[in-house]
C-alpha cells in the first residue's frame, strides 16, 4: 500500500474512527474551443489531492489536502476524525460502522477505460485542424452568425482504500466534442447542434471517439438546418398530440424525470439542493406504476463508453447493473452504503465525488431506457398525426421531479405516417408518471445510443458529475405541446 494511504488510514484508526476511507485523485483535462474561426480557449489543467472520510458513533467527518505527503495525509485524517467526533456530539446516531454502512467492502483490483488512442498523445495541431475545418464548413452558410466547435479530453487516476481492506486503482479516460451553429433572420434566432446540444457529446473513450463523430463532415448540414429553421412553421400552440422523441432528447428526459428522482438521498429527504427531493418516496418502492409496460430503465455502470462507467464507485463497490423501472413498475434506487442500509438493501455502488476535495454523493451512473422492438420507419408509419422531436434546447422541472417542460431545437410534423414540415420552437410539458405511462412504443437496439451528460449539478458545495443515458426513439401518446414561448 502507498505509504500516504497507509498513513491516513492508520491515523484515522488511532484517533478513534470506527471506519475510514481515502481517495487519492490525479486529474488532467485538456479543452479546446474554436469560436467564429478564432481559437478562443486552449487549456491544460491538472488537479491533485486526497480526501479522507471518517465515521465516529454514527457521524461523518471529511477533510482533504492537495499535498500528497504522509504528513499532509496524517493531518487530513486527524481533522476528518475530529469533525466526526464533533458531529457525533451534536447529532450522532450512536450506530456502529456496521450498523451504519452494512456489510464490509474489501474490493481489490485495478481498472482502466478501454481506449484505442490516448487523446493526450494526439498532436495539438491535429485537434486544432479538425475544429477549424468544422468551423469553415459552418461559415459557408450565410445566415449563420455564430459558430462554435470544441473538444475536451480527461484522464483521471483514482486510488481508493478503506479500513475494511479495500484497495482499488482506476484510470478513467473521457473524450468529447461537438459543433453548434446559430442563425439569425426573419425575426428569429435559431440554433442547431451536433452530435447533441449543450456543447458536445462525451464518453469514456479515447481519441477515436471524437474522430468517429466526424465533426467536419456534419458541420455544414448542422448550419444549414439552423438556417432552415428561420423560416420553418412554428410549433402548434397548446394542443395535445402524439410525440416521437429522438434518443438524444429522451436521454435528457430520463436524466431529469427518472435519474434524479431515483437518487435515494433525495427520496429520503437528505438532499434537497439543485431542484431537490423526489416524488418517488420509499413507500412507493415495488408498489408504483411509473410508466407503461414498454418502459424498462436500468442503472448500469458497466456500459461501454458511458460517463457513469467505472470499476468501482467511491465507496469501493464494484460496477454493476440495477433495474430501476421494470415493465413500468418502480423497483430500484441509486444508493450509497448508508442509504441502502436504511432500507435493508445492499448498495448498488452509486457514490461518486467530483474531485478529491468533495465528499462522495449518490450520483447517476448510466441510467438508460432499454430498447424495444420497433424500427423508426415503422413507428413513424404507424403514427397518423404527431410531431417528431430532436435535440434538447431548454428544460425545467420542479423540485420533486414531477412537473416538467422541455423545448427542442427542431420538430418535424408527422401526417398520415410520414414526416412532413419542419417545425421551430417546439415545446412539450407533462407530469412524469402520466408521461411515461403514455409511452406505447420504443424502437429497437439498432436505434439505441448512449448520450453523455457531462454537467450534472448536485450538492452544497456544488459538484458536477458526468453521467450517460441510453435511449432509442420512443412514442408518447396525448402530450401537451406548444405551451411555452
Amino acid at each position: 500500500m502507498d505509504p500516504i494511504i497507509a498513513t491516513a488510514l492508520d491515523t484515522a484508526r488511532q484517533r478513534g474512527a470506527e471506519y475510514a476511507d481515502i481517495r487519492l485523485v490525479v486529474n488532467r483535462e485538456q479543452r479546446i474551443v474554436v469560436r467564429n474561426g478564432v481559437v478562443e480557449t486552449m487549456t491544460a489543467d491538472e488537479s491533485v489531492g486526497l480526501g479522507v472520510r471518517a465515521v465516529y458513533q454514527g457521524a461523518w467527518g471529511f477533510a482533504s489536502t492537495r499535498e500528497l505527503t504522509s504528513e499532509a495525509a496524517d493531518q487530513a485524517a486527524g481533522q476528518a476524525v475530529q469533525i466526526a467526533r464533533a458531529s457525533a456530539s451534536q447529532n450522532g446516531s450512536g450506530q456502529t460502522s456496521a450498523q451504519l454502512l452494512g456489510d464490509a467492502v474489501a474490493s481489490q483490483g485495478s481498472y482502466t477505460t478501454p481506449i484505442g488512442t490516448d487523446p493526450f498523445a494526439v498532436p495539438l495541431d491535429e485537434k486544432l485542424a479538425l475544429l477549424l475545418e468544422a468551423d469553415r464548413e459552418m461559415a459557408a452558410v450565410p445566415q449563420v452568425t455564430a459558430r462554435m466547435a470544441n473538444v475536451v479530453f480527461i484522464q483521471e487516476e483514482r486510488t481508493f482504500a478503506n479500513t475494511e481492506g479495500a484497495l482499488v486503482t482506476q484510470t478513467i479516460y473521457e473524450a468529447g466534442g461537438g459543433v453548434q451553429a446559430t442563425a439569425v433572420g426573419n425575426g428569429e434566432t435559431q440554433r442547431r447542434s451536433y452530435p447533441q446540444s449543450h456543447g458536445r457529446q462525451q464518453g469514456c473513450a479515447g481519441w477515436e471517439y471524437v474522430v468517429a463523430m466526424d465533426l467536419p463532415g456534419n458541420a455544414r448540414r448542422t448550419a444549414e438546418e439552423a438556417a432552415e429553421l428561420l423560416t420553418a412553421e412554428p410549433c402548434p400552440s397548446n394542443i395535445n398530440t402524439d410525440l416521437i422523441i429522438d434518443s438524444s432528447q429522451l436521454a435528457l428526459q430520463i436524466h431529469e424525470s427518472c435519474g434524479h428522482a431515483v437518487e435515494l438521498d433525495r427520496a429520503l429527504g437528505d438532499e434537497a439542493a439543485f431542484a431537490g427531493t423526489s416524488f418517488l418516496t420509499p413507500d412507493l418502492l415495488h408498489d408504483f406504476r411509473y410508466g407503461s409496460e414498454q418502459v424498462n430503465i436500468t442503472a448500469d455502470s458497466t456500459s461501454v463508453t458511458g460517463l457513469g462507467t467505472f470499476g468501482w464507485d467511491d465507496e469501493g463497490l464494484p460496477a454493476q447493473a440495477t433495474d430501476i423501472i421494470r415493465d413500468g413498475q418502480f423497483v430500484g434506487y441509486l444508493m450509497s452504503r448508508e442509504s441502502a442500509t436504511r432500507l435493508g438493501l445492499p448498495s448498488n455502488g452509486c457514490m461518486r465525488a467530483s474531485s478529491w476535495n468533495r465528499i462522495p454523493l449518490i450520483r447517476m451512473t448510466n441510467v438508460s431506457l432499454e430498447p424495444g422492438e420497433w424500427t423508426l420507419e415503422d413507428l413513424i408509419a404507424d403514427t397518423d398525426d404527431g410531431i417528431y422531436l430532436e435535440t434538447n434546447r431548454s428544460w425545467s422541472i420542479d423540485d420533486r421531479r414531477y412537473n416538467f417542460q422541455f423545448g427542442t431545437e427542431v420538430g418535424r410534423e408527422i401526417k398520415n405516417g410520414k414526416l412532413g414540415r419542419l417545425l421551430r420552437n417546439c415545446t412539450y410539458t407533462g407530469i412524469t408518471p402520466e408521461f411515461w405511462r403514455n409511452c406505447d412504443a420504443v424502437c429497437g437496439p439498432q436505434h439505441w445510443q448512449l448520450w453523455g451528460t457531462p454537467r450534472c449539478g448536485k450538492g452544497q458545495p456544488g459538484q458536477i458529475a458526468h453521467t450517460s443515458h441510453g435511449a432509442s426513439p420512443s412514442r408518447f401518446r396525448n402530450v401537451r405541446v406548444g405551451v411555452m414561448r
